[in-house]
């Protein structure tokens, strides 16, 4: 496994929520990142780790080839691959992300 692959894979297990993203919470460089973090902010997340792939093209790809998975946004919860912002809009409106992301202790 590469350098970027256990970067990626440790950060994915080690917090409940974590969204690799274009830029960061509170500067998104892209409508998708942006969307994703405010779908999370409604679920009401308080323990949120975003990783900003523009910083390093090594876990922009990596993270690509982790989830095999092919655009960013990417949403991991409880170390396991959840989707980009269409995901996790559908899994919004259904109400599914919010029970997730309470399961995995991130809104308390």
């Amino acid at each position: 496994m590469s350098d970027v692959q256990e970067f990626i894979r440790e950060t994915v297990t080690q917090h409940p929520v974590v969204l690799f993203m274009k830029g960061t919470a509170q500067f998104p460089q892209c409508g998708f990142s942006g969307k994703a973090i405010q779908i999370l902010k409604g679920c009401g997340v308080k323990k949120l780790v975003t990783v900003n792939v523009l910083e390093d093209d090594e876990v922009r790809q990596g993270i690509k080839e982790f989830s095999s998975w092919p655009t960013i946004p990417q949403l991991y919860v409880s170390g396991e691959f959840i989707g980009g912002s269409d995901i996790m809009n559908e899994m919004n409106e259904s109400g599914e992300l919010k029970t997730l992301l309470e399961q995995s202790g991130a809104t308390a």
